[in-house]
């Protein structure tokens, strides 16, 4: 190892060689477009496309329907719906909404429409499903991208599909940076909406409109399943009560699907699963991916049979019942409806104009919103390891090879002319040798790789921990961050670089990785060096490293957020979620 202390001092750090990026998406430089194609599932061995559900679904409806008014007919049915006409008698009285639940059943619409959408947008940078935690191509369950094509390299970026602006948010190809700020803010704002939600309809007595208290509500829902399926409408009186499939739909929507779109969604977070043990592996992050999506169609489902039925149940006395607080059939409910409506269409199409346009402020808007929590979940030291039977057969590539002479020349000599550089506001910069990385006490660990696009893989990573190269160049007491330089370049141009916060380097399984598998990292996977930081999504875990600086900040380096992806492509530089 080299004492390279006064050439430093003499060297032009890297980080002044980074130029600012744009404040704004511009689509010219952005990513190409790439169709995907119809969606399909797998079923044993085949695959079918999600087309075939319509004629399926219209086929099973009309034979429902059919079967339905037959049965209706029969005395034991007749009986059996006159015994259980499909509601309860509640215990309190209730005389239409409160303006409380009025107000955040309005934001509550506001919040899933972007959630919605900003979802939809985030699935549609890796467009595939599993329930094997490792993303083996052909091995998904859900598809809206063709097969893995062989014979080439194919990366988790090349997979990537574009949506219309118009579903999607911002609807072009691989902006899940900004997807994730649209998503993760009205995520926060929506789970404390609920939690509000929570304690007032507990506090009201408006909970028994929701949670059935008695087994009688079974019998009640099928009856009025029946009377649905046959076109004979049960009674609705719902300024005073649900009838009992309604109370199911709202139970199951508000006390199960909701907590399990927070839990399978938190469960998706390299922070939480590498902290969760056995839990974060029986609940790993396919598994929540999958479940995250089916909760998904619950509440399209849900939202379209909600719709249907305000419409088909007598549309001017519901919408007078939520907008205005009367049980009425006069039109004034309608037209305020239809007002709202109009300012979500409104909102609806100016969100991905704006998004485009306005990127760093809805980078800095959502920082503000989530940061925080982002920033606290890095504390938690990733503990969780994989045993070797756990490997991937295949981990998704991400990022192409760099193309500079200098990188080139290293690897065609099997980087035995590599050097480390570490500099910056340290005791001693120094020089590390390939050779001299490798001497020092060698750490492995089976850990689990978490994407930001949504695949993930477990992998044997052997390297010397970052806590080792800081005994040596002893930081200073004003150093922060740490910035990691790569040989590799942007798509925007430039190289790419990324900032950590020095404590994440502290953590036991936060190393600089030299092997995968038990052999030289190969080339495609960031060779001669890459950070291996588990707590953290794997855009942190800079490849093909080049030098190490350490500084007390980095708001005067580039755009100031921390990163090149955080400058160019907008994604937060404490990410752990």
């Amino acid at each position: 190892m080299t004492d390279w202390t006064d050439r430093a001092a003499k060297t032009d750090p890297l980080h002044r060689q980074i130029e600012k990026a744009a404040d704004a998406v511009d689509l010219a430089q952005w990513y190409p477009a790439r169709s995907g194609i119809v969606p399909e599932f797998r079923v044993g061995g085949r695959w079918f496309s999600v087309l075939w559900l319509i004629p399926i679904g219209l086929i099973g409806m009309v034979g429902v329907l059919g079967i339905a008014r037959e049965v209706y007919e029969v005395p034991i049915v007749q009986r059996f719906v006159m015994q259980y006409p499909g509601h309860l008698t509640l215990t309190t009285h209730f005389n239409g909404f409160p303006v409380w639940l009025r107000i955040q059943h309005l934001l509550n619409l506001f919040l899933l429409m972007f959630i919605i959408r900003s979802g939809i947008q985030i699935l549609a940078d890796h467009p595939r499903l599993y329930v094997d935690n490792n993303c083996t191509p052909g091995k998904e369950w859900f598809r809206f991208q063709k097969p893995v094509p062989t014979g080439r390299v194919w990366t988790a970026r090349d997979d990537a599909v574009s949506i219309p602006g118009w579903l999607g948010i911002p609807g072009i190809r691989h902006a899940i940076g900004l997807a994730r700020w649209w998503h993760f803010s009205c995520d926060t704002v929506w789970l404390l909406n609920g939690l509000i939600f929570y304690v007032l309809l507990l506090a009201t007595g408006q909970w028994e409109r929701l949670i059935p208290r008695s087994w009688e509500v079974l019998p009640n829902a099928l009856s009025c399943a029946i009377q649905y399926a046959s076109l004979h409408l049960p009674v609705d009186n719902g300024w005073v009560r649900y009838n009992s499939l309604q109370q199911i739909a709202y139970f199951i929507t508000v006390f199960i699907a909701a907590p399990l779109a927070a839990v399978s969604g938190i469960m998706q977070s390299p922070a939480v699963s590498n902290r969760s043990g056995w839990l974060g592996k029986v609940f790993n992050r396919q598994v929540a991916r999958t479940i995250h999506f089916f909760v998904l169609l619950w509440f399209l489902q849900f939202i379209a049979i909600h719709v249907t039925m305000v419409f088909i149940t007598g549309f001017r006395r519901n919408f007078n019942h939520i907008a205005l607080g009367t049980d009425t059939t006069s039109w004034t409910g309608t037209v305020i409806a239809a007002g709202v409506l109009f300012v979500l269409v409104a909102l609806w199409y100016s969100a991905t104009p704006f998004t485009i346009k306005h990127a760093r402020l809805i980078q800095r808007v959502g920082r503000a919103i989530i940061g925080p929590i982002m920033g606290g979940m890095e504390i938690w030291s990733p503990t969780t390891r994989y045993e070797e039977k756990d490997i991937a057969p295949y981990l998704w590539p991400n990022g192409e090879a760099p193309e500079s002479d200098e990188y080139k020349q290293l690897s065609q000599n099997n980087f035995a002319d590599y050097k480390l550089r570490v500099s910056g506001l340290v005791s001693k910069a120094m020089e590390f040798s390939y050779d001299e990385l490798k001497e020092m006490h060698k750490q492995e660990q089976v850990t689990n790789h978490f994407c930001i696009q949504g695949w993930s893989g477990v992998a044997k990573w052997g390297g010397v921990r970052m806590t080792t190269i800081m005994e040596k160049v002893k930081p200073l007491p004003e150093a922060k961050f740490v910035l990691f330089y790569s040989y590799g370049g942007g798509n925007d141009g430039g190289f790419y670089w990324d900032a950590h916060k020095i404590e994440n380097m502290r953590h036991d399984l936060t190393i600089l990785a030299y092997e995968l598998n038990g052999k030289p990292l190969p080339i495609l996977y960031g060779a001669p060096l890459r950070l291996r930081c588990e707590n953290e999504l794997g855009f942190k875990m800079v490849k093909w490293i080049r030098e190490i600086e350490f500084v007390s900040d980095f708001k005067n380096i580039g755009s100031g957020q921390g990163g090149y992806a955080e400058d160019h492509e907008f994604f937060a530089y404490r990410d752990p979620i």
